[in-house]
């Protein structure tokens, strides 16, 4: 087990059968929450593109329980994403991140009917306690 995510059992005991849908349009960032999410016991599923991300949910909204996208990304922000989402599943829990946005901040991204808004990068801890308190509203 990698040294830079230690495991520990806080925090992700509740919802260890939770579908999380994980959106970055950085690449090895969708691989460093892939692992973090897997070891909590999330059954995650990543992308890198927002539009291919919205279609996937078209498909079958109930199929995740949880959405965690970034802000910052090419063709579709995390934002006009997050309204895509709620326009198809109003109940459904967003956590939103971003290393920095002139766009959106917390009150803008809760008046948008986000749950949760980080300040990236994230720690395992910070993921797993941030994914269980959405989840537990």
């Amino acid at each position: 087990m990698s040294t830079l995510f230690p495991s520990f059992s806080c925090c992700a005991t509740t919802f260890l059968a939770a579908a999380p849908l994980f959106i970055d349009d950085e690449e090895y960032l969708t691989v460093m929450a892939d692992e973090m999410l897997t070891d909590l016991g999330y059954s995650v599923i990543s992308k890198t593109g927002a539009r291919e991300a919205l279609a996937l949910f078209k498909l079958d909204p109930s199929r995740f329980d949880l959405v965690i996208t970034d802000q910052t990304m090419p063709n579709l922000t995390g934002l006009e994403l997050a309204k895509e989402i709620l326009a198809l599943r109003p109940d459904m829990p967003i956590i939103m991140g971003t290393g920095f946005s002139y766009i959106v901040d917390a009150e803008k991204a809760k008046a948008a009917g986000i749950k949760a808004f980080v300040i990236e990068p994230l720690t395992k801890r910070e993921i797993a306690k941030t994914v269980g308190e959405v989840l537990d509203e």
